[in-house]
This record gives C-alpha cells, sequence and structure tokens, in this order.
C-alpha cells in the first residue's frame, strides 16, 4: 500500500517534503493500473464462475446419485459451485483432462461418491484422501458429509492449492491439504502409523496402492481402495503384497456405476500389526517395480 504524508508546507504539520504534482499523478495512475488489473480479473473469475450448469447436467447429477442411495438435492448450490470451481481453476493449472459437463459430473463427482458403497466411510472417523488429484473424492465426499474430516494428499503443490481454495470457498471447513509424496509422508514420523482410514482412487495395482496406503495406518486402521475392474490375478497380488506390509485384503466390494454401467471395485484392506522399516521403499519405486506382480 502506498501512504502520502503531508508536509509543514502543507499543512499537515510533518516533516516530509511536499508531495509534486508529478508524484501524485504518478500514484494515481499506477493506482488506476492496479485497480484496472483487479476489476479484468474479478471479470474474469465472474465470467466462470457464473456460467450456470445446465438443466441437463443438474437432472444428471441428482438422478444418478438415486441408485447410490444419495439425495443431492441439498447440495446442489455447493455442486454447482464445484463444477464452476473445477472449470476456473483448470484454465490457470492442469488439473483434470475431464472438462465436459457430463463426463465432470459421473467420473468425477458420481464415480467419488462411489467410494462410499459399503459403508466403510459411514461415521466421522478422519480419513485421507491418498493422491487427491484436483480434490477428488476428498470434496464431494466433503459436501454430504460435513462431520467427516478429511486430509487430502498429493504430490502436486499446485494441486493442493486448489483444493484448499476451494475447500475455503465452499466454506468445507472439513477439508485439510496437504503436498506431500506418499512415500515420504510414510516414512514420517507425525504420520507413519498415525491414521485410521486412507481411502484412493487409483489406476495402480493393488500391491503399489497398499505399499503407499498401509504404513500410514494404524492397527485396525483400514484402506479402501477404489478401481476398476478387479481380476483374480491383482486380487491374489494384493493379498500378498498386504501381508508383506502388515495388513490383510479382507473384503471386496463389487457394483456398477449408474448411468455409464461401469465395472467398479472397492477393496478394504485392514492394518494387523506394525509395517516393516523397509517400507515404503524410496520415492517411485512402489510404482515400478511393485511387490507382487499381477501380470
Amino acid at each position: 500500500m502506498f501512504h502520502v504524508k503531508l508536509s509543514k508546507a502543507n499543512g499537515g504539520g510533518f516533516d516530509n517534503p511536499p508531495v509534486s504534482r508529478e508524484t501524485i499523478g504518478h500514484v494515481g495512475f499506477v493506482d488506476f493500473l492496479g485497480a484496472a488489473a483487479s476489476v479484468c480479473a474479478a471479470l474474469r473469475t465472474f465470467t466462470v464462475w457464473s456460467k450456470p450448469v445446465t438443466p441437463e447436467g443438474e437432472a444428471l447429477l441428482l438422478s444418478a446419485a438415486l441408485p447410490l442411495g444419495l439425495d443431492l438435492q441439498p447440495h446442489m448450490m455447493v455442486f454447482r459451485q464445484l463444477q464452476a470451481a473445477l472449470l476456473e481453476g483448470n484454465t490457470r493449472i492442469n488439473l483434470t483432462s475431464i472438462t465436459a459437463e457430463r463426463e465432470i459430473i459421473l467420473k468425477h463427482f458420481i464415480d467419488s461418491l462411489g467410494c462410499l458403497q459399503g459403508g466403510w466411510l459411514n461415521g466421522s472417523t478422519p480419513l485421507v484422501d491418498l493422491g487427491t488429484g484436483a480434490g477428488f473424492p476428498a470434496l464431494p465426499l466433503a459436501i454430504i458429509k460435513p462431520e467427516l474430516p478429511i486430509l487430502a494428499v498429493d504430490a502436486t503443490a499446485k494441486k493442493i492449492e486448489f483444493v484448499t481454495r476451494t475447500a475455503q470457498t465452499l466454506k468445507l471447513g472439513n477439508v485439510r491439504g496437504l503436498a506431500a509424496r506418499a512415500e515420504e509422508l510414510g516414512r514420517n514420523a507425525a504420520h507413519r502409523g498415525q491414521h485410521d482410514r486412507v481411502v484412493m482412487r487409483a489406476v495402480a495395482a493393488l500391491p503399489v496402492l497398499a505399499e503407499l496406503a498401509l504404513p500410514l495406518l494404524r492397527e485396525g486402521g483400514l484402506l479402501i481402495a477404489q478401481k476398476g475392474q478387479l481380476s483374480d490375478a491383482e486380487y491374489q497380488a494384493g493379498r500378498e503384497a498386504a501381508e508383506m506390509l502388515g495388513g490383510e485384503l479382507f473384503h471386496v466390494e463389487h457394483y456398477h456405476l449408474p448411468v455409464s454401467n461401469d465395472a467398479r471395485s472397492i477393496a478394504i484392506f485392514r492394518k494387523i500389526r506394525a509395517t516393516p522399516e523397509l517400507y515404503p521403499r524410496r520415492s517411485g519405486v512402489p510404482n515400478k517395480k511393485p511387490l507382487v506382480d499381477n501380470s
């Protein structure tokens, strides 16, 4: 902020030299440019945020949620704001390749809410969303479960900045963001063996998910891993990896997403003893060299 103090010559009773007309003119021009830039930025944001969700989009979201046992009517305003925030944020950083309204609703919102199948996320026991990306499933879950504290974790700091800012804008006080790699978090004493529940929506194989998440859980904690179609080979590999990591893969939920009918599986792991100090391995290794090959 620029402050101008009056001099004695100007009648202000201060010792500053008088401010010339040229200086005042320069300050005014700088202030004008700053104000103009702020107005332009606000107009750009307003243009995106004021773009309405189509009636067809609202109907799709409401109808697709019903087979999941969810009535989203009380939350429609917040989902509208979330869609607008995602589109606006995507103009500044690469958040997602999914930008069509129908795809956002089905592949981001409804798919995220599918993690609720089986009741493993019921209650208010804190949850870690590991690999949240642009905030999925953390943000949709936070909207319909305000009692659920969620720590959204991702390795990309700019994505976590987006998630944090969006949670604040949507008044989702139950969401916190943390920029960190899962492998590093699993070796951090503040997080290793400290969490009750971890959720992951990922394309990585179950042995990879288990190595990244199980070290974070305390004994008795749960990993809820949402996958696409789960093969017998990947299931068996997940069981073997879990045993190496101090856990067990004890249940799988199978279902199909509404509308798209895409197959989904939710694999439930439980931590039964401390994870050996060897795990997780250094950053990048779990993905490149899974503990158990399921090919």
